[in-house]
Parts: C-alpha cells; sequence; structure tokens
C-alpha cells in the first residue's frame, strides 16, 4: 500500500508541475516574438533611412540638428544659421582707436555641403547589421559633427599689417630723407607692434563664436625697440658711383651721367654713439667729367627745326641779358619723355648771376627791371619746339604783344610763377643749340628724324583788335609728304594794346 502511494504522489507531483511549465514557455515564446517585432521594426526603420535620401535621426552639425532632412534641406537651414552670424563685425579695440573687421573681408567660409555629406554618410558606411546598430545607436546618443571652414590668410595678413601703423603706441623705425644736400635721419623710438599670430588665432576664434551680435577683442601687442642703424648697410643704399654721360651709335642710345653720392662712415658711426632724436649727415656729390650736354653735336646729325628773332645790340644791358640766358639753355641735351623748365634751367635773375636792368612789362607797364630781354629767349625756344612738333606743357602769352613777335607766338616768364615748360615727346634725344650774337638770337634743336617726320606750319590770326585789347589764335598745321594731315588750336591769347 505504501508503494501504491509513492507512485500517486509522483504522478500528482508531475501534475502540478507541468502549467508552470506552459507558462514559461508562453512568457518565452512571447518575449521572443516581441524582440522579433522589434527587430523587425528596427530593421524596417533602418533600412527606411538607408534606403531614404534623408540624414538619420540624432545628428548635427556644429549643434544645429540636422537628422531627418534631406542634404539640400540640411544645407539651407545651416546657411540660414551661420550667415547671420558671418554678417557681424569684429570690433577690433586698443588704447582708444577702434576698427572693425568683416569675415567676407578675409574669404571666411564654412565647409558646409562636405559636413552634410558626412552626416548623410552617418549609418550608411558599413554592412546592413552594423549600419542598423548605427542608426539605433544615434537615436539615442547624439552624434554632433565638426564644422570645417577656410578663409584667405594672404589678404588677413594684409589687414593686419594696414592696421598696425594706425595704432597710437606703434614703434617708430629709423627714417631718413634728403633736403639741400644733407641726410636727415630719424633713429626711430620704442613702441609696439601687433602680435599677428596672436591677433590671427583671436579673429579666427571671434568668427567662431556661436549667435554673437557684437564681437570684442582687444588688439595684442609686444613691446619693440626700434631697428638698429646698420651704418655699412646704409652707406651701400645711398652710395652712388659717379658715372660720365656716354653714348652708342647702333642703336643711338644716350646714357646720361650719374652724380656720385657719397658720406662718411667713420664720422656717421660715431654720431650714433650719442643718442639724439635727429641727425644731420653731409652728403658728399660728385659730378662726372662728361656729362649729356657735352656730347656734341655729332650724336645728333638732324636739324628738326630753327628759329630765329632780332634784336637791338645796341642795347648793351638788355644783349647781356639775352646772352646770359641763352648760355644757359646751349647744349641743353634731353632725352624722350624729359621735361624743360626755363625757369629751372636759367634759375634767379639777380646782379650776383650777371644780370643788368632792362625793360619789362610789370602791372599793364613798361619799366625797368633785373633781368629784361630773357623773354626774348624763351619766345624764340618756343617757336623752336612748336616746329620740331615737341609737346608743350606750359605757356603764358605776354601783357603786351612784343616787338620781336607776332601775337600768339610768344612765350612769357617769370620767375617764381610763370614758366616755360616743355617736353621731348619724340623718341630719341634731342640738343638745343642757342646762339646771341650781332642782333639776331638763334635756336636750334637737333636729333635724329623719325620713320615719320612732319612738316610743320605754324599760323598765328587775329581775332580782334581795338583801342583797348587784341585777341589771336595760333594753329599748328601738320603735312606728310605735302599732304595737310591735321590742323591743331595751340593757343588763344589776348594782349593789352599799348
Amino acid at each position: 500500500m505504501q508503494a501504491i502511494e509513492i507512485i500517486k504522489n509522483e504522478e500528482y507531483t508531475e501534475q502540478v508541475k507541468s502549467p508552470q511549465k506552459t507558462k514559461v514557455k508562453l512568457i518565452v515564446i512571447t518575449v521572443l516574438i516581441l524582440f522579433a517585432m522589434i527587430g523587425m521594426f528596427l530593421t524596417a526603420f533602418s533600412l527606411f533611412y538607408i534606403k531614404g535620401n534623408k540624414i538619420i535621426p540624432g545628428v548635427s552639425i556644429r549643434e544645429i540638428d540636422v537628422g531627418g532632412l534631406t542634404q539640400e534641406e540640411a544645407v539651407k537651414k545651416i546657411e540660414e544659421v551661420l550667415n547671420k552670424e558671418l554678417k557681424n563685425e569684429i570690433i577690433l579695440q586698443y588704447e582708444g582707436f577702434t576698427s572693425s573687421i568683416k569675415p567676407e573681408q578675409i574669404d571666411f567660409e564654412y565647409n558646409i555641403n562636405e559636413a552634410v555629406k558626412s552626416a548623410y554618410q552617418k549609418g550608411r558606411e558599413n554592412g546592413i547589421i552594423e549600419n542598423n546598430y548605427k542608426i539605433i545607436k544615434t537615436c539615442f546618443n547624439k552624434i554632433d559633427i565638426n564644422l570645417t571652414y577656410n578663409y584667405n590668410s594672404e589678404k588677413l595678413n594684409t589687414i593686419i599689417a594696414e592696421l598696425e601703423p594706425q595704432l597710437p603706441t606703434v614703434v617708430q623705425q629709423p627714417t631718413y630723407y634728403i633736403e639741400n644736400g644733407n641726410i636727415i635721419l630719424n633713429p626711430g623710438k620704442q613702441g609696439t607692434l601687433i602680435n599677428k599670430e596672436k591677433l590671427n588665432d583671436a579673429l579666427i576664434e571671434a568668427i567662431l563664436k556661436k549667435g554673437e551680435n557684437e564681437k570684442n577683442i582687444q588688439i595684442p601687442v609686444d613691446v619693440v625697440q626700434p631697428s638698429s642703424i646698420d651704418v655699412d648697410k646704409f652707406h651701400e643704399l645711398i652710395y652712388v658711383e659717379p658715372q660720365n654721360a656716354y653714348y652708342t651709335k647702333d642703336p643711338f642710345v644716350i646714357h646720361p651721367e650719374v652724380i656720385g653720392v657719397d658720406f662718411d662712415v667713420n664720422k656717421v658711426k660715431q654720431m650714433l654713439q650719442e643718442y639724439q632724436e635727429q641727425y644731420i649727415i653731409k652728403l658728399k656729390y660728385t659730378i662726372p667729367e662728361f656729362t649729356k650736354n657735352q656730347i656734341g653735336t655729332e650724336a645728333f646729325p638732324d636739324m628738326l627745326s630753327s628759329f630765329s628773332t632780332k634784336y637791338h645790340s645796341s642795347d648793351k644791358s638788355r644783349t647781356t641779358n639775352l646772352k646770359i640766358a641763352s648760355s644757359k639753355i646751349n647744349g641743353i641735351v634731353l632725352m624722350p619723355g624729359e621735361e624743360f623748365s626755363y625757369n629751372k634751367t636759367l634759375g634767379p635773375r639777380t646782379t650776383a648771376t650777371g644780370y643788368k636792368n632792362g625793360k619789362i612789362f610789370s602791372n599793364g607797364q613798361v619799366v625797368d627791371g633785373i633781368g629784361g630781354g630773357i623773354c626774348q629767349i624763351s619766345s624764340t625756344l618756343y617757336n623752336a619746339v612748336l616746329y620740331a612738333n615737341l609737346e608743350v606743357t606750359e605757356r603764358r602769352n605776354h601783357q603786351f604783344v612784343p616787338s620781336y613777335l607776332k601775337a600768339g607766338l610768344d612765350a612769357t616768364v617769370v620767375y617764381g610763377s610763370q614758366d616755360f615748360k616743355f617736353k621731348n615727346s619724340r623718341n630719341y634725344p634731342i640738343k638745343i643749340v642757342s646762339e646771341v650774337s650781332n642782333g639776331i638770337a638763334k635756336i636750334e634743336i637737333l636729333g635724329i628724324k623719325e620713320d615719320i617726320e612732319y612738316e610743320i606750319k605754324i599760323q598765328p590770326i587775329i581775332l580782334k583788335s581795338n583801342s583797348n585789347n587784341i585777341k589771336s589764335v595760333t594753329y599748328k598745321y601738320r603735312y606728310l609728304n605735302g599732304n595737310q594731315i591735321d590742323k591743331i588750336e595751340i593757343s588763344r591769347d589776348t594782349y593789352k594794346k599799348s
């Protein structure tokens, strides 16, 4: 009986356990089905983004959420945010000095397309299982992609270089200038220079700051001493070896003289041992033995023009003035493009330089004055210049029509206020030959004829003549092979009636 009871107890126990096993199995099966469904959902979710054209959720660029956006939408969204920031000026300040710079001035730009492309690749780089894992993980653990940028460092360096001299405390480097045959040397003063590397970093950092309307930077500077003066190198800069003028024939070229320039190096070194706010260094000039004005007429084989006026040789003082003026311009050689100044060539008209009293026009009157008569030489030269087809750059007529020329053909000069100037507008050098003798003032312009050489005709015409004044117009005609090429109005003049 006991054995039968034991068997029955075991059957009873087995019957009791059986419902518990079933319940566990159901739970396991349910969990597995749930996981399978979740897996299928997540796989479908991942495949939706992998196969689609949108960035996966949880991705941002420079903390700007771009998840769920297409690449085009992401670019647009980021540009809207960043373009506002890039319009902001960066204010630069230093001890009362203020300036500003905009990012666009240095071509600053973010690599937005590159960052958006990188964002789009998230969850698409590897196999489907790994991509699924990446996508699901990103949904919970956000990814922020760094936004790189570019800018023009040369433009930034240029802006900084232009900024530096404007600082109120900028270092004063040694400077010099030449005046009245002396070098005026300033040794400079201690001051500041911009720390370019620090300012560069500060500017970029300010541009990268998010959402700030006003960005201020204190300009970083270093206190520096002015550069020391290397006298030997300074001498190399100033020194010029004197050279004689010379010319070559094939091709024909005149090489003007070079005036030598030098100073005492040892004396300057001794001067610099004692600090001064300014040093005056005496220059030594050496005139070459042979100048371009000494080149003979053999180098100028062609007569380009010749013009003469008459004078009264009985007027000794006036004749003296004519001869002095003539000698001053005689032999002058002008290189192509070089300008001639009558006043500069003659210099002041004083008794110390040999000029005599002569008749001059002053305030509507004929009076005695130093240098009277030299306008006849300037007027004679003016006509020679016109016939040589040279460019006149400055010329004025007299108050009265002079006795030696018709109205419209004269050129008056007054030292310090009225000059006669012209430019050698030809392709080769020219030489002025001037002579005053036997009642004739004659000026020739010598040079080399060009491939196209015009025949020149000058015609002054009286437009009006009454008891008060005379008005004239002067034309220049150019002819080539006997045919008129053009007619050029060169002046309109008004004279008082004497």
